[in-house]
């Protein structure tokens, strides 16, 4: 008895690991981030099948919301080979599922100058494709080179904490 309660537990923390899918790394550049946002995603079998196997796009893709409903636009999925007459176009426009507060909260931010929702990681939770939604500013490009001068700056201080802390460098 103790066994199968034992199994079901590890069944169940085994489908709440995340499955990365793919991951926007230009937008964490791009973008400030502002706030995040988990959503699900109106999909059709083929296109999760295709997910199943790694074939997304998140580069170009953003979100919009239009009455009181969210969707995500130009995210690529891959036509999914066996799946002949049932495939959708790849870049078709998916409905994101949110809760009516968050579209809500979502949408008057929207509207204030220079946001935007961006989409930043898209993965598989509990077997369920869900993507993680950001929304973001623009940068301008000093602030790009800010940041990439503080990384260089953390990255020397390892790099120097690293060298006292081990063997001594001839």
């Amino acid at each position: 008895m103790a066994d199968k309660k034992a199994d079901k537990k590890a069944d169940k923390q085994a489908s709440s690991v995340e499955k990365l899918i793919a991951q926007n790394r230009k937008a964490r550049y791009e973008y400030e981030i502002l706030d995040t946002f988990e959503a699900g995603m109106v999909l059709l079998g083929p296109e999760v099948k295709s997910l199943r196997e790694g074939r997304a796009n998140l580069v170009d893709s953003f979100a919009t919301i239009r009455r009181g409903e969210a969707f995500l636009h130009k995210l690529h999925i891959s036509a999914y080979e066996q799946a002949n007459r049932e495939n959708a176009e790849p870049t078709r426009e998916r409905k994101l599922l949110l809760h009516r507060h968050q579209i809500v909260r979502l949408a008057s931010r929207i509207k204030e100058r220079g946001l935007t929702l961006v989409p930043l990681r898209l993965y598989f939770s509990a077997g369920r494709a869900k993507i993680e939604l950001a929304l973001v500013r623009g940068k301008r490009s000093h602030d790009r080179r800010e940041d990439i001068k503080r990384r260089d700056a953390e990255r020397e201080t390892r790099r120097a904490a690293r060298g006292r802390g081990g063997a001594q460098e001839s």
